[in-house]
């Protein structure tokens, strides 16, 4: 590796990490550590030679971290020697300061710790890992990239809320957007399969996970995002709910006596599909839904109808499209997905074609088609290696 660089994603309670090369984006050493702060931790590493697992209790997010240096001393390359040039951190909310990633010390430390306020379930535990990892590699810069960065380029039309201006100005209300490198990624690949540079086309990613967004990207910058001041809103998700009238919160807590708090983890953790058909992943609802399940099959509507009604405006937003692009979990292995939500965009400029989805692309629309429409897996670990590496250099 030539700008080798440990990417770590930490969450409430895992750790993901990457070890990527900042020049090629390409990793030679993955892992996950689940569960930390239970007594049934897991760590899964998966390096050149296989996969290894170990099952151990890691108390915090130190222990963690510890064992996944430990399993890089076991199996591959010891971190020691890979020849290091920084440690990446995954950090969701930037708000309107962090547009570009940073290296980080004491003040932007305090900065991300400042907007957990606009991102309660996210950046408290991307601050954890900084803090640990910033003790365990004391020689190495800590570079922090943010999942807002990407979309800092929206226009006042699209980010400003109609609110009072006291919220906008005194607590940072507005539209912010989020899974920003992945759709850096994935916009910037399309452009690349189309022969073009990206200032020179219009992409809609639709980034489709348990989290899911779709932006729309004019000449390599997001112009619009489905996600606003949190990553509530939007596209229905696994178990968040999306777009819904903000009354409904008061409405529930007035009718229930519920808490805000209450409210706030029934929208986060307990709505979207898990609440429309009562399973979280994709195959499960698909496979229900096959099987007659009228549940599964109105949540699969749903979810597609909606993810359609976004591509639709944005097209429009755009003043047309030369790309369409399906990333992360679902919008890359879900033919039935790509189909549904596409269904009917035919007068827009889509022309799918039904064997290239089945098959899984890359290009899933027919020569003809005045939109191209592409499946592309998304590297966002390698971007932000990327950014990393680019930072450093700069």
């Amino acid at each position: 590796m030539s700008a080798p660089v440990l990417v770590i994603n930490s969450g409430s309670s895992s750790i993901k990490y990457q070890l990527v090369d900042g020049e090629t984006m390409e990793a030679s050493t993955s892992g996950l550590i689940e569960r930390i702060g239970q007594s049934d931790s897991v760590l899964t590493h998966r390096h050149a030679g296989g996969k290894t697992v170990r099952e151990d209790r890691f108390a915090d997010y130190g222990e963690g971290l510890e064992a996944m240096v430990a399993a890089f001393e076991e199996h591959g390359t010891p971190l020691a020697d890979a020849g290091l040039i920084a440690v990446a951190h995954r950090v969701v909310h930037g708000g309107e300061r962090f547009v570009q990633p940073v290296v980080v010390d004491d003040e932007v430390e305090r900065a991300i710790d400042e907007l957990s306020a606009l991102a309660p379930l996210h950046n408290p535990a991307n601050l954890e890992g900084i803090r640990t990892a910033r003790k365990l590699f004391p020689r190495l810069p800590q570079v922090a990239v943010f999942d807002t960065a990407f979309h800092a380029t929206v226009p006042e039309r699209a980010h400003l809320y109609a609110v009072p201006a006291e919220w906008r100005e005194e607590h940072g209300v507005r539209r912010y957007g989020f899974h920003g490198t992945s759709h850096a990624y994935v916009s910037r690949k399309a452009a690349e399969m189309l022969g073009k540079s990206p200032k020179a086309v219009n992409v809609i990613v639709a980034h489709l996970g348990n989290g899911a967004s779709v932006t729309a990207v004019e000449r390599g910058r997001s112009i619009d995002t489905s996600m606003g001041l949190t990553p509530l809103e939007g596209l229905v998700m696994g178990t968040r709910s999306g777009d819904i009238d903000p009354a409904i919160v008061f409405h529930m807590h007035r009718q229930t006596g519920a808490s805000f708090a209450d409210l706030d983890a029934a929208l986060n953790k307990r709505s979207g599909m898990l609440a429309l058909s009562g399973h979280v992943d994709n195959r499960e609802i698909e496979k229900a839904a096959a099987a007659g399940d009228r549940a599964a099959q109105v949540a699969l509507e749903i979810y597609c109808y909606r993810i359609r009604k976004y591509i639709g405006s944005y097209i429009a937003a755009l003043g047309g499209a030369d790309a369409i692009a399906f990333t992360a979990g679902i919008g890359e292995n879900s033919a039935e997905v790509r189909a549904q939500a596409l269904s009917s965009l035919v007068a827009l400029g889509v022309d799918l074609d039904e064997a290239a989805n089945a098959a899984g692309g890359p290009v899933i629309s027919t020569p003809q088609s005045p939109i191209t429409v592409m499946v592309i897996p998304t590297n966002e670990e390698g971007e932000i290696a990327s950014q990393t590496a680019a930072l450093l250099r700069s």
